[in-house]
């Protein structure tokens, strides 16, 4: 939740362009936990490795998991109640919100956050989904029945990105009231109706086994299919990421509208709607091929996406946008490997599973990346655990820990647990070796199963890992137990918006996670990436763009705007348009049909770039057909 470059999500100001036995003791208090002493013990010999300080000893693990078991028992109950109270229109602090309408935070000022986004209402409510049909929390059945009665007004509400047959469903955010925001912000953003609709297949799957096909067919259908045509269409243009600040392609957007299509695929052939089969089908394959996606893959699709692909081989990360001019470290890359979790798939690398070599180098690097960099990391180990934030170059609020990042990588090493667990083996190779050097520095790639004191190790030692995350996220939880957007790097007092509807849905999946709540598969367990990739471009329709436009010698006139064809504001890419028939210049390009995009003109003089007035021109593309823009340079 936030904007372009470094856009403040209360107002939707840029602040620049057009974008972790020797005895070395640490204590740790906190409202919830007794304190804890880590200490690094000397090398002892296990099996044929040599383990270093980065192994704790048997009393130590003990600790630490005595300490998370205290403060889920504690936070738990308190994370229920605080997710429950944001939640139209019976929540306490839900004031002026409709039924089933989640409100992202009480905060009014500095942030105002009393507004519901389509992704963060469809996280929470996937967690209440998911406690739900699995008996933890039978009492959610009315609440979710609301939910879906709101989201399915809410995709009828016209917005700034459209209407339902224009683009408006991938709309971020609305009034709690259900009526449309008008002001500016970063928009579109695609992973909402993907989210959503995965929220509600959930609930569908559950109400068959239950015998409920006719409520499933009849009033869940239509409104999961309206998200998955969007998706369906849409995937490949570019999206405004999950912190609402960059504009291109996004691991976590790719990653959901992946599962979505292949749960409303599953769910359609159950219901019998199989003429979305075949095109939910390919386009599912296209975004698996996408998530793997080489340079040289992208450069052959329809739209240049630009060129960088989200796995970084050398570096050993998950880039988590493709776009936006910064390192691609992001929790972004985790949030998406926990949202797209599915325990039959075991550490499948191509859907980039919690477990996989991929996933856990990325997370290895991501959560580095904050060690030297909150004051409050300050002392902690190499393989200790750390508060970690959005991304390093965070800005907005001063760039702080959040409470629902850290509880993210907790999440993933517990959904890795649960697989290895199950499985009973543990798989190193070149790719995650360094993440499991950081407890075995002697580790060695290859296959170990729960009979090696390896794999003995390692799990203890990632379970501690984990364990550590929730105990950081501990210290710097209130006695109330309430749960902010994010707290101070310097001190750990809570920063930003209070009461975190997100924050709180993040505490109990993580929970959960720990406890390896069973879920049933989503599909992606198997997968084969297809032999030859191809992007589905959406319907487009031909836009004709003429402007009036007097020129120096050697000067001409160009456009660039806010999709992939108008090449997303990067005037060195700009179309150069057509002069025939001087001072109009002219040039036809395909948009995507059903959207709101912006543009403007520019003229290059002896590479010297001017560009017309403010504000960006803007058209919303017809559903087919052509489309002509004939504007006046904005003097």
């Amino acid at each position: 939740m936030i904007y372009l470059a470094h856009m403040d999500r209360t107002s939707g100001n840029a602040t620049s362009g057009c974008d972790r036995a020797g005895m070395i003791y640490i204590i740790v208090s906190q409202p919830f936990m007794p304190e804890i002493a880590l200490f690094d013990p000397p090398y002892i010999m296990l099996g044929q490795l040599a383990l270093s300080a980065l192994v704790f000893s048997a009393s130590t693990y003990a600790l630490s998991s005595s300490s998370a078991d205290t403060y889920i028992s504690t936070e738990g109950p308190l994370a229920r109640a605080g997710m429950l109270a944001n939640i139209g229109p019976d929540g306490s602090k839900s004031s002026g919100a409709s039924p089933g309408v989640v409100v992202a935070s009480p905060s009014t000022t500095n942030p105002n956050y009393v507004y519901t986004w389509v992704r963060d209402s469809s996280l929470v409510f996937k967690t209440m989904i998911d406690q739900f049909t699995t008996g933890q929390d039978d009492s959610f059945g009315d609440l979710i029945n609301d939910f879906v009665s709101a989201e399915a007004a809410l995709q009828q509400v016209a917005n700034p990105s459209g209407n339902i047959t224009t683009g408006g469903l991938g709309e971020p955010k609305f009034y709690v009231n259900e009526t449309a925001f008008e002001g500016s912000w970063g928009r579109p953003q695609r992973d909402g109706p993907a989210l959503r609709s995965t929220a509600m297949i959930t609930f569908a799957n559950y109400l068959l086994v239950n015998g409920n096909t006719s409520w499933v067919a009849n009033t869940l259908w239509p409104i999961i299919q309206l998200d998955l045509d969007y998706v369906q269409n849409n995937w490949n243009q570019t999206t405004f990421d999950l912190w609402e600040e960059i504009q291109s392609s996004s691991f976590f957007t790719t990653a959901v509208q992946h599962r979505a299509l292949r749960m409303g695929s599953a769910l359609a052939v159950t219901i019998n709607q199989t003429s979305v089969v075949s095109e939910y089908n390919t386009q599912a394959d296209n975004l698996l091929c996408f998530l793997q996606a080489s340079l040289s893959m992208l450069l052959s699709l329809p739209y240049s996406f630009t060129s960088q692909s989200y796995w970084n081989p050398s570096a050993g990360f998950i880039t988590a946008n493709t776009g936006g001019g910064r390192s691609g470290i992001d929790a972004n890359t985790a949030l998406a490997s926990i949202h797209t979790f599915d325990p039959a798939a075991g550490c499948d690398a191509n859907t980039f599973q919690p477990c996989s070599d991929k996933a856990l180098s990325s997370l290895k690097i991501y959560v580095d990346s904050f060690r030297s960099l909150y004051a409050i990391n300050a002392g902690i180990a190499q393989n200790g655990s750390v508060a970690t934030g959005r991304y390093p170059e965070d800005v907005y609020m001063d760039g702080n820990p959040w409470y629902l990042t850290t509880n993210a990588v907790a999440e993933q090493l517990y959904d890795s647990l649960t697989v290895w667990n199950t499985t009973g083996s543990l798989n190193i190779t070149n790719t995650s070796l360094a993440f499991f050097q950081d407890f075995i520095p002697s580790a060695t790639t290859g296959s170990y199963d729960s009979s090696s004191s390896t794999y003995t190790t390692l799990i203890s030692a990632v379970k501690d890992y984990a364990d550590g995350f929730l105990a950081i996220n501990a210290k710097y939880t209130p006695a109330d137990g309430g749960l902010s957007e994010q707290y101070s790097k310097t001190n750990g007092t809570p920063v930003s918006a209070v009461d975190l509807t997100w924050s709180y849905a993040s505490a109990l999946t993580a929970f959960s996670a720990r406890n390896s709540t069973k879920y049933t598969s989503w599909g992606a367990a198997g997968l084969a990436v297809p032999a030859t990739c191809k992007a589905n471009s959406g319907n487009t329709v031909a836009v004709t763009f003429t402007v009036q436009k007097n020129t120096t010698e050697g000067g001409s006139v160009y456009i660039t705007g806010s999709v992939d064809a108008l090449r997303d504001w990067n005037p060195s890419a700009a179309l150069l348009m057509n002069d025939t028939a001087y001072p109009s210049w002219t040039l036809t390009v395909n948009l995507p049909a059903s959207e709101v995009i912006e543009y403007k003109y520019l003229t290059i003089t002896n590479g010297t770039i001017a560009w017309e007035a403010d504000p960006n021109m803007s058209i919303t593309t017809p559903t087919s057909g052509r489309y002509e823009a004939n504007d006046t340079w904005q003097s």
